[in-house]
């Protein structure tokens, strides 16, 4: 025991720990030098220096606890069925309930108050709200959480987040106070406090009426974006313009404020970089928000602020080949079960193009090849002329497909692990037949914007500045490369740290431009993602709508003007209200056999 590795023996205190309070015996917990997260029983905390110190030591602890915490007091299943559709809404909706999560766990633990609060202190020591000096500069999550937080355990906001929290208590009191003081008498009843949660979203003017994740049209954003608008106009006369912009930045705005208001919105949005980024390193996923479908603007513009800091990079280049390896054994190790399922239906599609791409003989010609199987009624009857065959070709069009993966946050675990072998076996199978596939995937390099937002902010924070974000496009397998080249590459997938954040919108522009430049006939876009386009610094500047408009409009040219064939595949969310080729599946062990029927379907439609 004298030689035992100190951090071997803080992680298994950590573990045990949180299994007995999550009361979940099959608990895994593991360090990260990445960001901390969990994914249901699998928790990654923090590491600590070698020399143990106790602040660090603290964080894993309040990490690791808040984990546990939510798997013994949280429902997913129910706190999705409340969940509002706008995505602000949505974080903060996200951030209450984790409030109230953790004040359960102070509550009934001493021990777990004190590791909890040094968490907070650090996760605010990168939080926006730490830094705010304007009410425009308050992201709305972060202080309402502290705000719920001091009601449901009596503990003051940390002193580097009380400005910012004192800079908008006033609206928020004004506006939501009764609903806040309820809260403390539902803490023990998710459902109850769900839907005071939800009236206090509408007290402070974040949603509309009741709602209903799964209404499409009837709520539609463009009377999000009006009522709302309308609202905060009649406030602006009480001389509440700051917390306004905070209402007006939080609803879908109609098109003209969509491009000549988004200045005034400035960092309204910047709750998402302090919290929803957070959520999606430390617990809960990035927010994905699905909305109903609004015609875009004809004028609508999209710009990046800066693309110098991105990349368009191979697999290769971003880890050596070693690393590679191991992540590629530990991708088919996680997936033994599944592959042979997902193999059987690729065989399914092979047999079905091999069908389509297979001779076909003309018989009874006057000239070819003798057909000797008709050589029997020339000895029955001399007087038959000997019969000839021809060899015709049935037509199949020269053809490639581009696999497009969503490489955010929100995919990581079972979808991303599922989505990369499928493409492996997809390519395998295609490569078979003559159909040449190439896989890319999209993401970004950095949480919270990267070197574009470092870019703006010393700019000064210019108005206007579109998309705010460092791109990362990644190349797994060129078209024209081997499978057995490239199979080692989609092993990355499994890399900690690589999900981020996702612009679909350019990342589909770039998919497209590399396969309409291919010289084949037929060109196939197969995107596999798992709901809209997230970039939590770039909508902190921008209108809440910004790159799903762009998304919207890219997907709308190349369906109605590409020669490029587009389909999609939604894992958890809704695609069909943006693709008119599309699936959505609820379960992501179904995406092989989802994959395999919609590229039959595909070459069915040409037969």
């Amino acid at each position: 025991m004298a030689d035992e590795n100190p951090l071997d023996v803080l992680k298994a205190a950590l573990a045990g720990a949180a299994r007995a309070m999550s009361r979940e015996p099959e608990v895994e917990l593991a360090f990260t030098a990445d960001a901390p997260n969990s994914n249901g029983r699998h928790i990654k905390v923090p590491m600590p220096s070698r020399n143990m110190p106790a602040d660090q030591v603290a964080e894993a602890r309040g990490f690791a606890d808040a984990a546990a915490l939510m798997l013994r007091y949280h429902d997913d299943a129910l706190h999705a069925s409340g969940r509002p559709n706008e995505a602000v809404a949505r974080s903060v909706f996200d951030a209450i309930e984790k409030a109230r999560v953790e004040a359960l766990g102070s509550r009934n633990y001493t021990g777990v108050r004190g590791n909890l609060a040094e968490a907070l202190s650090m996760r605010l020591k990168s939080d926006p709200i730490s830094k705010a000096r304007t009410r425009d500069e308050v992201p709305l999550a972060s202080a309402l959480s502290l705000m719920v937080r001091e009601r449901l355990t009596g503990e003051a906001v940390p002193a580097n987040a009380q400005l910012g929290v004192e800079l908008v208590r006033e609206w928020i009191e004004e506006k939501g106070g009764a609903d806040l003081d309820a809260l403390e008498m539902l803490v023990d009843d998710q459902k109850g406090f769900a839907e005071l949660a939800t009236r206090l979203l509408e007290d402070l003017e974040l949603t509309e009426g009741d709602i209903d994740p799964d209404d499409g049209e009837d709520t539609g954003d463009e009377d999000e974006g009006e009522d709302p608008g309308e609202g905060d106009e009649d406030e602006g006369e009480d001389g509440d313009a700051g917390a306004d912009s905070q209402v007006d930045a939080r609803a879908e705005q109609s098109d003209e404020e969509s491009e000549d208001g988004e200045g005034e919105q400035s960092d309204d949005f910047d709750e998402m970089d302090g919290d929803a980024g957070e959520d999606g390193e430390e617990g809960m996923l990035p927010v994905r928000p699905n909305r109903p479908f609004s015609d875009l603007p004809p004028q609508f513009e999209y710009k990046a602020y800066t693309t110098k800091y991105d990349e368009v990079i191979e697999a290769t280049e971003l880890c050596d080949d070693d690393e590679l390896m191991r992540l590629r054994a530990y991708l088919d190790q996680q997936l033994v079960h599944l592959q042979g399922a997902v193999t059987k239906l690729a065989n399914r599609l092979q047999r079905k193009l091999m069908a389509q791409q297979s001779r076909s003989w003309d018989f009874d010609q006057e000239e070819g090849l003798l057909d000797a199987a008709r050589l029997s009624r020339v000895v029955v009857n001399p007087t038959h002329s000997l019969s000839y065959k021809i060899e015709r070709d049935t037509e199949f069009r020269d053809t490639v497909v581009t696999l497009l993966i969503d490489n955010s946050g929100s995919m990581r675990g079972r979808p991303i692990s599922i989505a990369a072998i499928s493409a492996d076996i997809m390519a395998r199978t295609l490569e078979r037949v003559g159909v040449k596939t190439e896989i890319l995937g999209f993401t970004t390099r950095a949480w919270k914007g990267g070197q574009a937002r470092e870019q703006w902010l010393a700019d000064e924070r210019p108005a206007h500045p579109g998309r705010l974000n460092d791109l990362r496009h990644i190349i797994y397998k060129k078209a024209d490369e081997p499978w057995r080249r490239a199979r080692k590459s989609l092993g990355l997938m499994m890399r900690e740290g690589l999900l981020k954040e996702n612009i679909d919108g350019e990342a589909l522009l770039w998919a497209h431009n590399r396969i309409i430049a291919r010289p084949e006939e037929r060109r196939v876009m197969m995107v596999i993602s798992d709901g809209a386009p997230v970039d939590d610094s770039t909508l902190s500047v921008n209108s809440g709508a910004y790159l799903e408009r762009h998304l919207r409009q890219v997907i709308d040219w190349i369906e109605n003007r590409s020669p490029v064939e587009l389909v999609a595949i939604g894992i958890g969310h809704d695609v069909t209200r943006y693709y008119q080729k599309a699936v959505t599946i609820m379960d992501a062990e179904q995406l092989g056999g989802t994959m395999v029927d919609q590229l039959a379907d595909l070459f069915d439609a040409e037969v």
